[in-house]
């Protein structure tokens, strides 16, 4: 029998040492500003103004926490026209955003080509300018005398609109439908920018594929492009609705006393009326409202994967 040799003994590994402490702590010294930033800026405002929604008293005499919760649903009950109001225009103007920005954001990232950047940068103009000129150029857009309503009126428009309750008479001014055209105006490009990431990152290979097993162009479109490109959806419609809800400056220039949104009474009762109690309170509500609604949106579209 041959004999069998003894490995050698194994070296000792060598040993490591840990990890010093203060290596761990970079990442939450990374964090540090940003977290003073949200502390500061954010949650001491937000526990100022829950302060204020329940003070009773007056400007004169001072305010003073009195934990009187009454004024949420004097509020309530007070403007829930407004509430309701400004959410369909904040809907409307979220559904025109969508239907008007994916076939564009269709096209820059699949059709497009070297005209891509070009599109992208007539996207993102309206950045280059305050978003007060933005709207104050659609009253020149939508003034009584303009092409527009005299476009509109000759191709009896103005009838279906005026029907509905969109318009008033031969105006769209001070109307419902100048509310939604600038709100619409203002943060499509909120809905676009999300939507053209969102397509972009599909694969082409997938359209090849479909057409490969007979796929019509719809059905491709149905069954892999829309599918795919629901985070964008999402993103797009709440960064479109979130802002739209809570928008004043719309109504105010561009609406009546009859289109007042929830923002221009917020507004009123903080800066004219200065009643700090009832327009914290508006604010808490509206905030709780969008809140609850983007809870329910996102787990009915089913998809957390946002962009």
């Amino acid at each position: 029998m041959a004999a069998v040799t003894e490995a050698p003994p194994l070296a000792p590994a060598p040993e490591t040492k840990p990890p010093r402490k203060r290596g761990r702590l970079v990442p939450y010294w990374l964090l540090l500003p940003g977290i003073l930033w949200l502390i500061v800026f954010f949650a001491l405002p937000m526990i100022y103004q829950a302060s204020t929604s329940v003070q009773t008293g007056s400007l004169e005499a001072g305010y003073k926490v009195t934990w009187h919760f009454a004024t949420y649903w004097d509020a309530l009950s007070e403007y829930w026209p407004q509430f309701l109001r400004s959410v369909a225009y904040a809907a409307a103007a979220t559904v025109l955003c969508l239907l008007l920005g994916y076939p564009l954001a269709y096209l820059i990232a699949f059709r497009a080509g070297r005209w891509r950047n070009l599109i992208m940068v007539l996207v993102i103009a309206p950045f280059f300018t305050s978003f007060l000129i933005r709207t104050l150029a659609w009253k020149t857009i939508l003034a009584d005398s303009g092409p527009v309503v005299s476009t509109l009126h000759t191709l009896h428009v103005l009838d279906v609109t005026n029907w509905l309750g969109w318009t008033s008479g031969d105006r769209v001014l001070a109307t419902p439908l100048a509310v939604v055209c600038g709100l619409t105006y203002n943060f499509l490009p909120f809905m676009i920018l999300p939507l053209y990431t969102s397509l972009e990152r599909i694969d082409g290979r997938l359209h090849e594929a479909a057409g490969d097993l007979y796929a019509k162009p719809w059905t491709t479109f149905r069954k892999v492009t829309f599918p795919l490109s629901m985070p964008g959806v999402v993103s797009g419609t709440l960064l479109t609705f979130i802002p739209a809800a809570g928008d004043y400056v719309n109504a105010e220039l561009l609406g009546s006393t009859d289109t007042r949104m929830i923002g221009n009474v917020i507004q009123t009762q903080f800066l004219r009326i200065l009643d700090y109690p009832t327009a914290a309170a508006l604010s808490f509500i509206l905030m709780a409202a969008i809140l609850l609604m983007v809870t329910l949106y996102i787990r009915k579209s089913g998809t957390e994967d946002l962009v």
